[in-house]
């Protein structure tokens, strides 16, 4: 898979909450998103769910971007989220670090931040790796 960063999603669940990937290489993804009110929960904080999006989408990208030029593809397995701190404005950012890289299942761990570098949530994300194509 060969994208040009930084890569704006422009289809998909990843375009609908804003996800822009900045760098990827072979040990970390890195992206944002900006805070805007349709990602909120009532009390005004950036829904957990977003969170959790995006610590997917980082480290299901990082695994595809690795594994597809071998016919392979990657989706997520298993995702395990705490949240931290909130993040009510500005951009939520995104930092992936594989941790494993098996023949089957890639591991990785995941930090969202905010502007101020804050810590707000950590994933723990497990990527399933399976031979051919998918929709």
């Amino acid at each position: 898979m060969d994208l040009k960063l930084p890569y704006k999603a422009t289809t998909g669940f990843d375009a609908l909450y804003g996800l822009e990937l900045l760098s990827a290489d072979a040990d970390t993804v890195r992206g944002v998103v900006p805070v805007r009110d349709e990602l909120k929960q009532p009390a005004g904080l950036v829904h957990g769910g977003v969170y959790a999006a995006i610590a997917e989408s980082v480290a299901s990208l990082g695994t595809v971007f690795q594994v597809a030029p071998d016919g392979k593809v990657a989706m997520g397995l298993a995702n395990q989220t705490s949240f931290l701190r909130p993040i009510t404005t500005g951009t939520i950012h995104a930092e992936a670090h594989v941790l494993h890289r098996g023949r089957t299942t890639w591991v990785w761990d995941v930090r969202i931040s905010d502007d101020q570098g804050r810590l707000c949530a950590i994933t723990r994300m497990t990527v399933a790796v399976r031979d051919g194509e998918r929709g």
